[in-house]
């Protein structure tokens, strides 16, 4: 019982001085840059040496605020990418809990790979992913309509409603060819609700079968490439 009551009582001890370490990075931060906004900080498994996001993007920190680091940080006894692992688990989300039945599905080959869009029809980045979607191979791709602009939201609806979404739906964002003007039940204020559930803020944003959620366009050779890193 005694050996129980020490153990516990180290790791309470350990992690006051952990959290006592990310306060006074915290306040070093308020002090010196009360300009830099960064969020989620925590301590790394190097000691002295702090993690934390600055624009969608981690960053590593010292305990007085004085140095910033932004790249990978690797364990060599295993060759483990910590950075790897905490973007992945800062921004995941259950692929399997996605309604897929509310996106447009679009099989390109022999559809092994998955990818999910949020896409909105008037956003000037989306109509640049599609074309580079285009140039993708053997990927199923679900595209939930994002109408997050007033104006987007009558056009998405149409889209849905087409007889054949998929295609319209490319005609619309490459070509600007408008979609017959129909009615129908559709999943436009579903996905707007389940955007802001799953914290998509902003279009495109994509989400790959393993759960990795990301902001922004991507070419199609950066997408292949994080389908060979993440395995998929």
């Amino acid at each position: 019982m005694l050996k129980k009551i020490g153990i516990f009582s180290l790791l309470s001890c350990v992690s006051m001085m952990s959290l006592a370490n990310v306060e006074t990075l915290k306040s070093n931060l308020n002090k010196n840059y009360p300009n830099i906004q960064v969020t989620n900080i925590q301590a790394t498994e190097m000691k002295g040496l702090y993690s934390a996001n600055l624009d969608n993007q981690i960053i590593y920190l010292d305990e007085n605020a004085e140095h910033m680091f932004i790249g990978s940080m690797v364990r060599l006894k295993d060759q483990k990418n910590l950075t790897k692992d905490l973007v992945l688990k800062q921004n995941s989300i259950d692929w399997q809990k996605l309604p897929l039945q509310d996106a447009i599905k679009t099989v390109k080959g022999n559809g092994k790979r998955q990818l999910a869009i949020f896409s909105d029809p008037n956003c000037p980045y989306c109509k640049q992913l599609e074309a580079e979607l285009d140039k993708l191979n053997d990927v199923t791709i679900y595209t939930f309509i994002y109408a997050l602009k007033p104006q987007s939201i009558a056009v998405s609806k149409q889209v849905w409603c087409d007889a054949n979404p998929s295609y319209a739906w490319k005609n619309l964002l490459q070509k600007n060819v408008q979609p017959k003007a129909k009615t129908c039940a559709n999943p436009i204020d579903r996905n707007l609700a389940l955007g802001r559930k799953l914290g998509v803020n902003g279009t495109p944003t994509l989400i790959f079968s393993n759960g990795l959620k990301m902001v922004g366009g991507r070419s199609a050779e950066d997408i292949q490439m994080i389908w060979k890193e993440l395995g998929l």
